[in-house]
């Protein structure tokens, strides 16, 4: 097995350099897909395109506190907003703000669902089935964003998936050469420092909307110095075999 402790990325053999290589790649793919994924989910929370810190906050802590409260309502002005006419979709909303009324659920509600939504909403699975009114009485209750349980289950789930990551992005990065053992040590640490601000800021996120701020730190901090460390890692591989040598 080859000796590894006194390695250079640029010195390790080719099987080990095709082998970190096709990891970094993936992951880097990975991290743009997250990426994507995160803006057409909690970047259309308030119903405008990109990022900002009204989505962090409807997201965690929920949108309660002025006239749009329900979760009916945040979907008609975000992501579900060009799925219905203004007219169908101001007719629900202000459904929604009475109260939901029963009385109206037959004779309006319904058939602007049936006509809107029940394409996607009943026959595709992990959609709720709008035209239940059990079901539509519980979107029309108050947003107070993600629920404990929920939270819960993405925290534990991103804490050991996204170490693992971050583990062998790092442990690839310790071969890398030009860099000092403490600029080294600090790049290697930092993912999982704003992995933990990140998660943390989750739930006191869910308390107190002003700590959205922090979310938006701890994603940002974990993805550059992530992207730091891939970035060096592949040129510092390749950069002998691919770039022309100097005479």
């Amino acid at each position: 097995m080859q000796d590894l402790s006194s390695k250079t990325l640029a010195e390790l053999s080719l099987p080990l350099k095709s082998l970190f290589t096709g990891y970094l790649l993936v992951i880097g793919l990975g991290l743009l897909m997250s990426g994507a994924q995160i803006m057409l989910t909690h970047g259309l929370a308030d119903g405008k395109a990109g990022l900002s810190i009204d989505d962090i906050v409807y997201s965690y802590h929920g949108n309660y506190d002025g006239e749009s409260a329900s979760k009916l309502e945040a979907k008609l002005n975000g992501s579900m907003k060009e799925k219905a006419s203004p007219e169908d979709r101001m007719t629900m909303i202000k459904w929604a703000r009475e109260g939901a009324p029963e009385s109206d659920w037959e004779s309006t509600i319904k058939p602007i669902i049936m006509d809107n939504c029940d394409t996607c909403h009943a026959n595709l699975p992990g959609l709720p089935n709008l035209a239940d009114k059990k079901v539509m009485m519980e979107i029309v209750d108050v947003d107070h964003g993600v629920t404990i349980t929920s939270l819960t289950r993405v925290s534990h789930i991103h804490l050991f998936g996204i170490a693992f990551i971050f583990f062998f992005v790092g442990w690839i990065f310790t071969f890398a050469s030009g860099f000092g053992p403490v600029s080294k040590s600090i790049l290697i640490v930092t993912p999982f420092i704003f992995l933990m601000v990140d998660i943390l800021a989750w739930w006191l996120t869910k308390l107190e909307p002003a700590f959205a701020w922090l979310v938006m730190i701890g994603g940002f901090g974990y993805s550059l110095a992530s992207t730091i460390m891939i970035f060096s890692s592949l040129y510092q591989m390749w950069a002998s075999v691919l770039l022309p040598k100097k005479h």
